[in-house]
């Protein structure tokens, strides 16, 4: 895809995923940042944490388990969304990581797909 077209791609799949956790959580995320490049999509997103969590994330092992909490929102994440975006990307999956910062507010989601997506990942 040409530079339009990954920015295009890149504000729907910002749009799909606010409402995607907004649909799930009840709470969207206050920003969400999507980048296509190359052969990977990456999806960060912060100040998701609900006040409880805030709250709890300041205790002593509040940040584990919010951590923990929040990894498996995650990984189900990765299981509902993951065919969604081969299907749109046109691309297989082969590698993915993702993590959370819950005393940053902070999550990020890196999916390695098997083709390069971008134009700028071709060599010219």
């Amino acid at each position: 895809m040409d530079d339009r077209q990954r920015k295009k791609m890149q504000h729907e799949l910002k749009l799909y995923m606010e409402q995607y956790f907004k649909k799930k959580l009840g709470k969207g995320v206050d920003y969400t940042k999507i980048v296509i490049w190359e052969d990977m999509l990456i999806i960060r997103g912060e100040k998701f944490l609900t006040d409880p969590e805030l709250y709890i994330v300041e205790t002593a092992s509040g940040k584990e388990v919010v951590r923990a909490a929040r990894m498996q929102v995650a990984k189900q994440h990765s299981i509902d969304n993951v065919p969604y975006f081969e299907k749109l990307l046109q691309a297989k999956m082969i590698h993915q990581t993702y993590d959370i910062e819950p005393e940053k507010d902070f999550w990020i989601h890196v999916v390695v797909f098997d083709r390069i997506l971008t134009d700028q990942g071709i060599s010219k």
